[in-house]
Parts: C-alpha cells; sequence; structure tokens
C-alpha cells in the first residue's frame, strides 16, 4: 500500500535562492517531508479503513486507535503541513492578496502591514518547532501558532497560509536567526494560490488544493 505520496516541487531547488538555499530545500523536501509520507503509510498499512484522505484523517484524529493516533498525527500532519506549504512559495511574490481576501485581511488587522507585523510576531515568538498560520473559519481569518506538526485542520479550520517554524526548514543558512528567515518568507509568497484557496474555502466550506498534488 502507497496511499500517501510526495508531492513534487513546482519550482527547481535553487529558485528561492538568496531567501532559502538550494542545500536546505533538499534536505527539507527530499529528506524530512519524505520521511513523514513513508512513515505514515507504514503506520496504517494494516489499517485500510482510515486510509483516507489527509484531511479526514487529520479531522478525525480522535477516532483513530490509540496505537497509531500520535503516529498518524505526527506523520500525518507533518505531510499535509508541508504539502501545503510548498504550494504557497514562489520564486516572484506578487506582494499581497488579490481582490477579496486582500480586503477581508485589511478589514480583520488594519491594513496590510499590520497583518504582517502580527503574523511576523506570532512566528517569530512561537517557542519550540511548529508552524505559523493565516486560517479560514466561519467566512472570518485569523492567526495560529501551532506545535510540532498540528494542523488546523483538526480544530475545524482552513489553513490558508502557513509557514514552517522547524529548525530544518532554515538552519544550514540563518542558524538562530529565525527572525531573518520569517521576514524572507515575505518575498516569496504565491499569494495567488494562496487567494485561491480563500476562494475555494468560500464555495466549499473547505479546501483541498494541496491534495491535488500529494496523492
Amino acid at each position: 500500500m502507497t496511499l500517501y505520496k510526495l508531492p513534487k516541487l513546482s519550482f527547481s531547488y535553487d529558485a528561492l535562492e538568496p531567501f532559502i538555499d538550494r542545500k536546505t530545500m533538499e534536505v527539507h523536501h527530499d529528506g524530512h517531508h519524505k520521511d513523514y509520507v513513508t512513515k505514515l503509510n507504514k503506520t496504517l498499512e494494516e489499517y485500510p479503513e482510515f486510509q483516507k484522505r489527509i484531511e479526514e484523517l487529520l479531522g478525525g484524529i480522535e477516532t483513530l486507535p490509540s496505537e497509531v493516533r500520535t503516529s498518524v498525527k505526527n506523520n500525518a500532519g507533518g505531510h499535509a503541513n508541508h504539502s501545503l506549504f510548498w504550494t504557497i512559495l514562489a520564486p516572484k511574490s506578487q506582494g499581497k492578496p488579490r481582490n477579496e481576501l486582500n480586503e477581508l485581511i485589511n478589514k480583520t488587522f488594519g491594513n496590510f502591514s499590520t497583518f504582517q507585523e502580527k503574523f511576523t510576531s506570532e512566528a517569530v515568538e512561537h517557542f519550540s518547532n511548529g508552524w505559523a498560520w493565516l486560517c479560514a473559519h466561519k467566512g472570518e481569518v485569523k492567526l495560529l501558532a501551532t506545535k510540532d506538526h498540528e494542523s488546523p485542520i483538526s480544530h475545524g479550520m482552513t489553513p490558508l497560509l502557513v509557514l514552517d517554524l522547524w529548525e530544518h526548514a532554515y538552519y544550514l543558512k540563518y542558524q538562530n536567526r529565525r527572525a531573518e528567515y520569517v521576514q524572507a518568507f515575505w518575498n516569496i509568497i504565491n499569494w495567488d494560490e494562496v487567494s485561491n484557496r480563500w476562494q475555494e474555502f468560500k464555495m466549499k466550506g473547505a479546501t483541498s488544493r494541496e491534495w491535488r498534488m500529494a496523492g
């Protein structure tokens, strides 16, 4: 059984330089992410009834057998979070989201600059490994930080934008300077994809765009 697959990147390993270097991308995608996929498939090998779409799996963590729950939470979460992360990175950022999402961010946070400041603060000040998010929930957007590979999907939220805060995402280039890494992130956000995720959320109440790549 190979239910879950490592998604291919839509850009070359060096396409995000100088903000994220080639070696980091190779280790991050071909090493860390691949390991999560391998371990998730192995964990569910003998549980065909739980071999579901990843968002369904994460949305029902508490229904899983206790002997596999932690492994699925960690590895399915790692697979889900990374699959999304790759889709919202781009060599050339559009600078801001489009149309309605931009208006909603301005309405929620006051203006786009304030949103950037609050997201940056959430990411820089988050203690330990984890992720920083902009999520859709009940027609609104909100910021969230999660530990380890916890996914907003497990809390009924739909992720729109995410930043990987695990050290493997930045340590080869930035070492302990997480703040520099977070600032660099603003130069490589694929806002078209983030905006598309919001539009799909509006139409369907959720979005699974990243799973079209992940299998």
